[in-house]
C-alpha cells in the first residue's frame, strides 16, 4: 500500500469512507487471514483501520517528517499487526494494532531525526517523544510556585520522571538542542578556510603499514613456495587441495581420486608438512598456523 502519489488529504477522505467493523466481523476476517491467509479479508481488516493508522500519523507531524512519509509507516505497521494479530487472545484488533502503528512510526521519526543517530533503546526512545513535553511541564509547575529551576536539578526531575538515567537525559539534550552540519562547511569565515571534513581522522590503512604488510606478505608467500618446492607432485597435490583452496577438499575425496584409501591420503598429507616444517624451521613463525 504505497502513499508517495496523492496528498494526505485524499487518504484522509479514502479512510472515512471505509466501513465500520463490528467486534464478530473483525473476528471473522482475522480468522480468515490467520488460518486461510485470505488476502480479501486481510485487505478488508487493514482498509477499515487505515483511519486509525493516520490519526496517529497525524499525532506525529510536529518531527517535521513529511506526513505522507508518516502515512506510509503507519500503514507498515497496521499491516504488520494484521499479520501477527491472534484472534484467540480475546482482544481487538485495533487495540492491538495501536503499539505497531506507533512503533512503525516512532522508529522513522528517530531514523530521520538527524543524520547522526539519536539511538534505539527503550530509554532513549522513552526520552525522545517525552523529553520536552515533561521538560515545560515542570518549568510551568515550577513558575506557579515561584521557584526557579537550575538545570541539573531540572535534568534530574527529567529523569526520576520519564524513569531513565541522568546521563541519558544529558545525552538526548544536547543531541536535540544542536543540528547537523555539512561536513563540507568551512572552519572559519574564509572561502578558503579547511573543511571540518579535512579534520576527521583516516581509518584506513596508513602507507607504512600497507607497505610493511606487502613486504610481510611478500616474504611468507617465498617461503611457503620454497617450502611446497621441496615436496613431489603428489605431496604438493595434496596440501593445495587441503590447504590452499577456498573450500579445502576431503581426505575421502582425495582418496578416491587417487586411488588411495582415506588413511594413506592422511598420512601423505601429514609427511608432506613434515617435510615443510623443516623447510620453514628457524625463519618464521608466522607460517607455522598454516600447518596446524
Amino acid at each position: 500500500m504505497a502513499f508517495d502519489g496523492p496528498s494526505d488529504q485524499i487518504y484522509k477522505r479514502r479512510a472515512m469512507k471505509a466501513e465500520l467493523l463490528d467486534a464478530e466481523t473483525e473476528l471473522a476476517l482475522a480468522y480468515a487471514w490467520r488460518d486461510h491467509r485470505d488476502e480479501q479479508a486481510l485487505h478488508r481488516l487493514i482498509t477499515a483501520y487505515m483511519r486509525l493508522a493516520i490519526s496517529m500519523a497525524g499525532k506525529f507531524r510536529r518531527y517535521g517528517a513529511p506526513m505522507n512519509d508518516l502515512i506510509q509507516e503507519a500503514s507498515l505497521g497496521l499491516m504488520k499487526a494484521a499479520d501477527k494479530f491472534d484472534p484467540d487472545r480475546g482482544v481487538r484488533f485495533s487495540t492491538y494494532a495501536v503499539w505497531w502503528i506507533k512503533a512503525s512510526i516512532q522508529d522513522h521519526v528517530m531514523r530521520n531525526w538527524s543524520m547522526v543517530r539519536t539511538g534505539s533503546t527503550s530509554s532513549q526512545k522513552s526520552l525522545f517523544f517525552n523529553l520536552r513535553r515533561v521538560h515545560a511541564r515542570l518549568e510551568r509547575e515550577a513558575a506557579a510556585s515561584g521557584e526557579t529551576l537550575q538545570g541539573h536539578a531540572l535534568r534530574e526531575m527529567i529523569a526520576t520522571e520519564v524513569g531513565v538515567p541522568l546521563k541519558d537525559v544529558e545525552m538526548m539534550m544536547g543531541r536535540l538542542s544542536g543540528s547537523d552540519f555539512s561536513l563540507n562547511a568551512t572552519q572559519s569565515s574564509e572561502e578558503e578556510g579547511r573543511e571540518w571534513i579535512d579534520a576527521l581522522e583516516d581509518d584506513g590503512p596508513q602507507a607504512s603499514e600497507t607497505v610493511e604488510n606487502n613486504h610481510d606478505n611478500d616474504t611468507l608467500r617465498h617461503w611457503l613456495m620454497t617450502a611446497l618446492n621441496d615436496l613431489n607432485e603428489r605431496e604438493r597435490f595434496i596440501v593445495r587441495e587441503r590447504k590452499l583452496r577456498e573450500e579445502p577438499r576431503t581426505l575421502e575425496s582425495l582418496g578416491t581420486e587417487l586411488g588411495l584409501s582415506k588413511e594413506r591420503v592422511r598420512q601423505l598429507e601429514a609427511a608432506a608438512f613434515g617435510k615443510m616444517r623443516k623447510t620453514l624451521e628457524g625463519q618464521s613463525s608466522e607460517v607455522h598456523h598454516f600447518l596446524a
